[in-house]
């Protein structure tokens, strides 16, 4: 089965100004919808789109979840009921422009469904797709039996796995555009610094320079510190988390957004 990895997620206190620095940063496009930016914003790179929520109470703050299109909802309905039948699919209110249907992973890592056609698909979901300069190439979420969790996307989505060695590292599989790694989750890999739980670690761009990338990061911090990136190496703790953030293979400059959920991005 073909699917896309094609939909993010992230949940602020600042969805305004989060939706202005991934467009001055990183070029990418906003639907322009205004009743619906009331409620959220939706930016894309004309593949990936990606939802900046505002925090209701009770619900944590950052990069929150992704999402699938798949070719065929029903089909991946049959595969779990044979393969993974405690796992539900739970339909999703009419007001998301992209989540007709909400899943989860063995993990618990819950992430959205769409297909196309569903009525729930709107704003740059449906704008049509573009290129840019810069774009989302990868993300990647952290778990124990990380290995396990790796098969199932393989198995029930057709991701392929890139990385044919070293896997305890972590496990790359993409969509053909789009990559998801799957890392392991372990107490110890956070040594030194504070202790994250399981779940979403970071996202990745593609730039056509890393060197004119840096060059804009310091322009955007003196053109509008409000929207300016945030360092990730600081003090010592904040160099130790980076440091973990260097080992993914895709990135080659750490960064972080005003929120601070952690970029990594690499050349073309």
């Amino acid at each position: 089965m073909k699917s896309k990895l094609n939909h993010l997620a992230i949940v602020t206190d600042n969805y305004t100004r989060l939706s202005m620095f991934y467009r001055a940063l990183f070029g990418m496009k906003v639907s322009g919808d205004t009743d619906r930016e009331s409620q959220a914003i939706s930016v894309g790179d004309g593949y990936v789109g990606m939802t900046l929520i505002p925090r209701p109470p009770g619900r944590y703050a950052g990069l929150d979840h992704f999402g699938i299109e798949v070719e065929d909802l029903e089909r991946v309905r049959m595969d779990l009921a044979e393969k993974y039948p405690d796992i539900e699919i739970v339909k999703r209110p009419g007001n998301r422009p992209f989540a007709s249907y909400s899943m989860h992973d063995p993990a618990g890592n819950y992430f959205d469904l769409s297909q196309m056609g569903h009525e729930n698909r709107a704003e740059v979901y449906e704008a049509g797709n573009w290129s840019q300069d810069r774009y989302i190439n990868h993300f990647s979420i952290r778990a124990r039996e990380h290995n396990r969790l790796a098969d199932f996307y393989a198995e029930i989505f057709g991701l392929a796995i890139t990385n044919s060695s070293n896997h305890d590292e972590g496990v790359y599989l993409t969509d053909g555009r789009v990559t998801l790694g799957v890392l392991p989750w372990k107490i110890s890999l956070f040594n030194g610094s504070g202790i994250e739980q399981p779940g979403m670690d970071h996202i990745g761009f593609k730039v056509e320079s890393v060197a004119a990338l840096q060059n804009d990061i310091l322009k955007l911090a003196s053109d509008n510190p409000q929207i300016a990136a945030r360092s990730v190496d600081y003090n010592k703790e904040a160099q130790t988390r980076t440091n973990l953030l260097q080992k993914c293979p895709l990135g080659a400059v750490q960064l972080a957004d005003p929120d601070g959920t952690l970029i990594d991005a690499a050349d073309l």
